[in-house]
């Protein structure tokens, strides 16, 4: 089995964009941004400041917007060697100006919107072959993905699903991604929208795979397909469904409740990590990366 050499970087979204003082805007989730923040890991995973990182906005509905406040975002953490890929069909992932250019860079990072723009867009094209050889056999090589773009990373991919209803059979829709890594099925925004069901439901459904949720401002950093640490401020929540026993969810119609037993549920914060084919829980993945807590407040 090849191991990837490259570096994957999943975002659960909303990630830190810093503070705009002359218009008066705080847009951090945290006090601590320029020493978490997801952007500066970003950089210095694809070698540093000077490192040419490309922004792909195709799963946005508003591509100038995202793409404009992305080269606002790193230009604040002094890198300005970005560029900004409005690949909108099959037809412009085809063109040899965004081939070229997706084969000269140190990273790239697929915007938030709609997963599903992602997989029908790239899926079989020489773009994602392109991305694919390079993260497979390039050590430095970094893609990123946030919100929508880290959930199309994986092979299983969440589409759709309402939260509210994710108890129900069938309300939690899956397709193939972009199969940057096998055996997980990652979901965005977790917390503040409610997914852990819609989750569960996925993992139920794909027992081989483990859940990744990723809350805001949050992301998981995944080597060789299978070592992931968390980082950024908030909660990563780990399913994993290899020990399930009973579980009814093959037998059962449309539409109604599903139950399943032994799943297990991780929480990891920044520092802590999972090993996805040994489905063992690391508590601190590298030397120093777990943060001192603040005990007092004065």
């Amino acid at each position: 089995m090849q191991f990837a050499k490259g570096k994957l970087i999943a975002i659960g979204g909303a990630e830190d964009k810093g503070t705009d003082l002359e218009k008066g805007e705080i847009q951090r989730n945290n006090l601590n941004f320029f020493g978490l923040g997801i952007l500066r890991r970003i950089v210095e995973e694809a070698g540093g400041p000077l490192s040419r990182i490309e922004v792909i906005t195709t799963a946005s509905t508003i591509p100038y917007e995202v793409g404009d406040n992305y080269l606002n975002a790193f230009g604040k953490i002094g890198c300005t060697n970005i560029g900004v890929m409005h690949i909108r069909s099959r037809g412009d992932a085809a063109h040899p100006e965004f081939i070229e250019r997706v084969s000269n860079c140190d990273a790239v990072l697929f915007s938030g919107g709609n997963q599903l723009r992602l997989s029908s867009c790239f899926g079989g094209t020489k773009f994602l072959q392109v991305v694919a050889d390079r993260y497979y056999n390039e050590e430095n090589f970094v893609v990123a993905g946030t919100s929508a773009g880290a959930m199309a990373m994986s092979n299983t991919m969440i589409y759709e699903g309402n939260a509210t209803k994710a108890h129900l059979k069938g309300e939690v829709k899956i397709t193939t991604g972009l199969g940057f890594v096998d055996d997980v099925i990652i979901d965005s925004h977790f917390e503040k929208r409610g997914r852990f069901g819609r989750l569960a439901q996925a993992v139920a459904t794909n027992p081989g795979c483990i859940g990744i949720g990723l809350g805001e401002d949050t992301g998981m950093l995944i080597t060789e397909g299978n070592k992931m640490e968390a980082i950024g401020s908030g909660c990563v929540i780990i399913i994993d469904g290899h020990d399930v026993g009973y579980s009814n969810i093959a037998d059962i119609p449309e539409g109604s409740p599903y139950s399943i037993e032994n799943l297990k549920v991780h929480f990891c914060e920044m520092g802590n990590g999972f090993l996805v084919k040994e489905k063992k829980f690391i508590p601190v993945v590298s030397e120093g990366a777990v943060v001192k807590k603040q005990l007092r407040v004065e």
